[in-house]
């Protein structure tokens, strides 16, 4: 591992980090002026956890010590991936950007059309099946000589830090935002993908950790190392470690976020069921009972 004073030194410029950076922060920067001008109030813990864990750290990532050595260590790389699909993505969402969207945005075309664009994809992340699959996809991109073109090639390492964190943006925005009512036999199957994540999410961080051979297929560095270099596989091994490390971390919140949904709608499920007569609720009986033969 690297000493700390080359952590903290270490920095460099992403143009492709900085461009997402201008854009998400000046769109939401004029989200809260015009709900200033509309006398609404943003809360200014969401601010801060727009600004402050999502693009500051997002900002730390890509232009600090993990972004520079992306290219050269695979740690570096598969850390930067993790938090750019799971942490980065949670600090904005907590922000709701779509939720300021929709409350400053005037009704136009230009609303409509941002409207139509974003509904299928968030549908789409919105079945409790496909962030899974999808998260699981992405980190198995480390067991592939995927990764280590990708690594290596400046273009579409640059183009990660714009995919990585919108594809993670639609995986949590479903969680966050969700405004309709959904029923506690709906959470309870997300509660089953969430635990099936929690145990896939594990599956590729352990194989690199495990393997003796290079997953990736990339050669080592070349030029001059430093002394603190780790070796090839043990590069990988710490790669293997820290995947699986966020991984699983950044699951726990989603598990809690669930449980509190599921105890918000099996009150509001009770409230009903207790407002019921007594012959309501003799002839719900009686239609459950049909309906199941």
């Amino acid at each position: 591992m690297p000493p700390l004073s080359e952590f903290i030194g270490t920095w460099s410029l992403d143009p492709w980090a900085l461009g997402l950076m201008l854009a998400a922060g000046g769109l939401y920067s004029l989200g809260l002026a015009r709900a200033a001008t509309m006398g609404v109030r943003w809360p200014l813990w969401r601010i801060a956890a727009f600004f402050g864990l999502g693009l500051g750290l997002y900002a730390v990532i890509n232009f600090g010590f993990l972004g520079t050595n992306s290219p050269d260590l695979r740690w570096a790389f598969s850390i930067r991936i993790a938090l750019l699909l799971f942490v980065v993505p949670a600090g904005m969402a907590l922000g709701l950007p779509l939720g300021l969207a929709r409350l400053t945005m005037r009704e136009g075309r230009l609303r409509s059309w941002l409207g139509a664009a974003a509904r299928r994809p968030l549908k789409l992340f919105s079945n409790s099946a496909v962030a899974p699959m999808v998260g699981l996809l992405v980190l198995s991109m480390m067991l592939t000589p995927l990764a280590g073109i990708t690594r290596m090639n400046p273009f579409l390492e640059g183009l990660l830090s714009i995919v990585i964190p919108l594809l993670g943006l639609l995986m949590v925005l479903p969680l966050v935002e969700e405004k309709t009512r959904i029923s506690t036999a709906i959470i309870m199957l997300q509660f089953v993908f969430a635990f099936i994540e929690l145990l896939g999410d594990a599956i590729p961080g352990l194989l690199m950790r495990l393997s003796p051979n290079i997953l990736d297929g990339a050669a080592a560095v070349s030029a001059a190392r430093p002394q603190w270099f780790p070796s090839v596989v043990r590069d990988q091994q710490l790669a293997g470690d820290w995947l699986w490390f966020i991984a699983e971390i950044m699951d726990l919140p989603v598990l809690i976020l669930l449980f509190l949904r599921f105890s918000k709608s099996d009150n509001r499920e009770r409230k009903v069921l207790d407002e019921l007569t007594d012959e309501q609720m003799d002839q719900l009986n009686a239609v459950h009972l049909h309906q199941r033969d």
